[in-house]
């Protein structure tokens, strides 16, 4: 008996320097976005991996040394656009080879995440199709805007998305999901105005990194860029909605800043800052030129924030009580008037339950539509059908003479006193001789 417990005791002994250090799969996610698919592997330390692929037919092979499997890894959905299957196998007793079969040839991506809040070290593939890739490189981002009365075009992005969910709620809400839903009924709700038209930055369940969003909606033409989020706090009773523009000089408060780091810090999922070792001097010129171009589409952004963030007043508590400003990434489009959304506080449980109702969500979206309404209706952009429509209005001025009030103004032209305040920017009824006032039309 002793003999062989002592065999047994050898075994075990040699054994052991064989799983010693090894890392652990432990999961594998899939993720399909439209124009790459994603796999992410979830490990228990950081994993040096070799992919490359082969044709004939089209394959993905991904080596993981001195790793082993302790799930079986799913296979795709029988929709994935790139993968048929997957199978693995180990390899010398310590390595395990997955070889995906795929429909197609792929352009392969691998990267490597640290832990986060949510999730343990991670191996990150992203697959391409070879032929668009190609493509993408040598067609440049047309940005020239289409003459005619074209509709306006307001690009609508719901923040986060896939591998990064944003916040997360008490009750298990996840930010990646609310806001995709007021997003498509803005957008829907955008479609049904004349003249006006919608696009949804990110259409489902997937990541997409911050500079492809701005990149996203200048492809489209976007005469205006409206992120939504909902923000978290370690304190679980504030509440409110707040409006963001972008700053250069600084963040309007430290809760601004903090948020912007923490919203900035998505590209991190897409291995954006694993790439590279710090700035190059390109990103420098870009910079620059950024600043040069950026001072008359934060004027037009700041305009935009403003009518948004008066009709979320009309619908609930705001969180501070003007439109605040922090250095977010997702703003930084040269050429497009940009503002972000924090709809609610999802750490706040009531507002979370109310991120989670369809009913709360139209109201949430129909507000957002009344203000960049109010914004397009106020400075409509040159060749659009709204800018025609005004033009048609002919709005008419009047020069103020002595004893004229604003009401006999407004009797005298068949406006209201509300439309012709706002058509002037006027915050109460005392005006000046020699004053020009614009009528609006009708």
């Amino acid at each position: 008996m002793k003999k062989i417990i002592t065999i047994l005791l050898l075994v075990l002994f040699w054994s052991l320097p064989l799983y010693a250090g090894q890392s652990d799969v432990r999961n594998l996610r899939i993720w399909s976005a439209p124009d790459h698919v994603r796999l992410v592997f979830d490990t228990d330390s950081l994993v040096e991996h070799k992919i490359f692929t082969l044709d004939k037919p089209n394959r993905l092979v991904l080596d993981l040394k001195n790793t082993r499997l302790s799930t079986q890894l799913p296979q795709p959905e029988s929709n994935n656009r790139f993968i048929k299957r997957l199978r693995s196998a180990e390899r010398n007793k310590r390595d395990v080879r997955v070889v995906f079969d795929l429909n197609m040839a792929v352009k392969e991506k691998s990267f490597l995440l640290e832990p986060n809040r949510q999730y343990g070290h991670r191996l990150v593939v992203d697959l391409y199709d070879k032929k668009e890739s190609s493509k993408r490189r040598t067609g440049p981002v047309k940005t020239a805007r289409k003459s005619g009365n074209r509709d306006v075009v307001i690009a609508v992005d719901p923040g986060h998305g896939g591998e990064d969910p944003g916040a997360r709620g008490k009750y298990g809400t996840y930010e990646k999901d609310v806001v995709l839903a007021i997003a498509r009924k803005l957008v829907k709700m955008i479609d049904q105005k004349p003249g006006m038209r919608g696009v949804l930055i990110r259409d489902g369940d997937y990541y997409l990194g911050l500079r492809k969003r701005m990149l996203k909606a200048r492809k489209h033409h976007a005469d205006l860029f409206i992120s939504i989020h909902a923000d978290a706090f370690k304190d679980s009773r504030v509440r409110g909605s707040s409006v963001y523009t972008l700053s250069r000089r600084g963040a309007s408060n430290e809760a601004a800043k903090w948020l912007a780091e923490r919203e900035n810090s998505a590209d991190l999922v897409g291995g954006v800052l694993f790439e590279g070792k710090g700035k190059g001097k390109g990103e420098d010129l870009f910079t620059v030129l950024l600043d040069l171009s950026q001072t008359g589409t934060q004027q037009a952004s700041s305009t935009a924030a403003d009518r948004v963030f008066r009709q979320l007043k009309k619908l609930g508590k705001t969180h501070k009580k003007r439109v605040q400003q922090a250095g977010f990434m997702v703003l930084k489009s040269p050429d497009i008037p940009s503002l972000l959304v924090e709809t609610a506080f999802i750490s706040n449980p009531d507002e979370e339950r109310r991120l989670k109702n369809p009913a709360h969500q139209r109201k949430v979206a129909k507000a957002l539509l009344a203000g960049i309404s109010d914004y397009f209706n106020y400075q409509p952009p040159p060749g659009t059908w709204l800018a025609a429509k005004q033009e048609k209005e002919a709005p008419r001025r009047h020069t103020i003479s002595r004893g004229e009030t604003l009401i006999a103004i407004a009797r005298q032209y068949a406006v209201s006193l509300n439309r012709l305040r706002r058509t002037n920017e006027l915050k109460n009824d005392t005006i000046r001789i020699g004053q020009v006032l614009q009528i609006p039309g009708g």
